[in-house]
């Protein structure tokens, strides 16, 4: 007789949190903040082959698509380095009551918005 139940039933029950969004995040974040670095250096390295190649990338990001991929990039940024805070408070052993990860979760993806609107107006000059 075969057993027709599901292989794992928890992820059919779970319900998500603020800390398993985080984490999750962290992790997309982390990776795409790598592929970005690597990019950035790759932008760099274009001078050597003379700036026509490395204008034709800076039209781009001077585009209304290249400003919002600035902005979503640094908000990756943000959101990474406030997730890391984060990580490092709970490596000391501190934050895991459930009322406190909540809380500092909240913080990380508030405050990643508030650093990115922050760099954007150091960037216009507003600030």
């Amino acid at each position: 007789m075969e057993n027709k139940s599901p292989l794992s039933p928890h992820i059919q029950i779970y319900r998500w949190h603020i800390s398993s969004l985080v984490s999750i995040s962290h992790r997309i974040t982390g990776i795409i903040n790598i592929v970005v670095i690597t990019l950035i250096c790759l932008w760099a390295s274009l001078l050597l082959l003379g700036e026509s190649k490395y204008e034709e990338i800076n039209l781009l990001l001077n585009s209304l698509v290249g400003k919002f991929i600035i902005l979503s990039i640094t908000w990756s940024f943000s959101f990474q380095l406030l997730s890391e805070i984060r990580h490092l408070i709970m490596d000391l052993g501190y934050g895991f009551e459930l009322k406190t990860t909540k809380i500092t979760g909240l913080i990380v993806i508030i405050g990643s918005i508030i650093l990115t609107v922050v760099f954007y107006l150091i960037g216009k000059n507003f600030i």
